[in-house]
This record gives C-alpha cells, structure tokens and sequence, in this order.
C-alpha cells in the first residue's frame, strides 16, 4: 500500500508513524514554550520552531506545496517581521509587567473548558465519511495530479480574483510600511 492509498487508521506505522508522532510532539512543546516563555524574542524563536516542525509534518504527510508555503509565509515573512517589531519596539529599561502572573488557574480553567470538548469529539466519534482513497483529494480533471498541481488548479481557477485581490492588499501594505519607515527615519535626522 503506498502513501496515497493509506487509510487514515494507518498513520502510525513504520518510520513515518514515529517522525511524524516527534515532529508533533516537538511542535506542541515549541507552541506551549511560545505562551509559558517570558522573554519576547525567546518567544518569538519558539514559535519559528513550531513553525518548522508543522512544515516538516506537511512534508511528510506528502503536502510538499503546503509545507513550502509554510516555510517561506511563516517562518519566513512572518517571523522576521515579529522579530523585527519586537527588538525595535521592546526597550531594555522598561520594567515587565506582573498583571497575569497568578492567573494560572483561570489560564487552566479555559484550556480544560475548550480542550475536554475537543477531546471528547475526537475519541468518540468514527468519522464514517471520510474517504478511505487519498486520491480523491489529488485529482485535476479526473487525473491523479500532484500536490502543487492540484492547489495551483484550483487556485488559479476557482480563487483568482480573491488572490489577486490579496496580492494588491500586500502591495498596498509593502508600500505604506516603506511610506511610514521613511517619515520616522526623516524625523530622527
């Protein structure tokens, strides 16, 4: 049985099964590190790291396009523009501030309120109507087609007014950024 025509049962078999039970493990930890760290920039490369480790369960979960996306979109675009407002933003004379600090059974309350719900779905339900054929999910025009093959079809057909609409929200977005940077940079001179 090859990786297309796996069941969904069948994750955890093989190497595969064990790389992709470490990434997620690896990545949960990054993403509780993320909240628990106290220092922004350690939070923000935590954060990065989650980000690498969920583009290396896309990768091997044969989402190459997605895992690529991730990557380049969020680890990034996204993280060096965290990491930039961060270091200009956070000054190392300013004292933290300790308005959460013994909230922890509140924090608790909320995640168990959300999570215990989750959890009971998905140790309860079977999910009968999922397709036992992944290649149901990688057809263009009826053919077996690739992963970048099939987002790019789909993309381009079916989304290519909203895509174009996000790229000049990003252009207009690149050109106010560049637009800002320069006033505040003329005033410091």
């Amino acid at each position: 049985m090859t990786g297309a025509q796996a069941v969904p049962g069948a994750l955890l078999t093989g190497a595969a099964g064990w790389l992709f039970v470490i990434f997620a493990v690896l990545a949960l930890g990054m993403a509780i590190a993320v909240v628990v760290a106290r220092n922004p920039i350690h939070s923000a490369l935590f954060l990065l790291s989650s980000f690498l480790l969920v583009a290396c369960i896309f990768i091997l979960q044969q989402a190459e396009f997605v895992g690529a996306v991730q990557i380049l979109v969020y680890a990034g675009g996204i993280m060096v523009l965290f990491l930039f407002v961060i270091m200009l933003v956070h000054q190392r004379g300013v004292r933290e501030r300790l308005t959460f600090q013994h909230q922890w059974d509140v924090a608790l309350l909320f995640v168990l309120a959300f999570l215990l719900p989750f959890l009971y779905v998905l140790w309860t339900e079977r999910f009968p109507d999922l397709p036992q054929n992944l290649d149901a999910f990688r057809t263009v025009r009826g053919k077996i087609a690739g992963n970048t093959q099939a987002v790019a079809w789909v993309l381009y057909r079916d989304y290519l007014l909203p895509f174009e609409v996000a790229s000049v929200f990003l252009l207009v977005a690149m050109i106010g950024a560049v637009v800002l940077g320069k006033r505040s940079a003329e005033k410091v001179d």
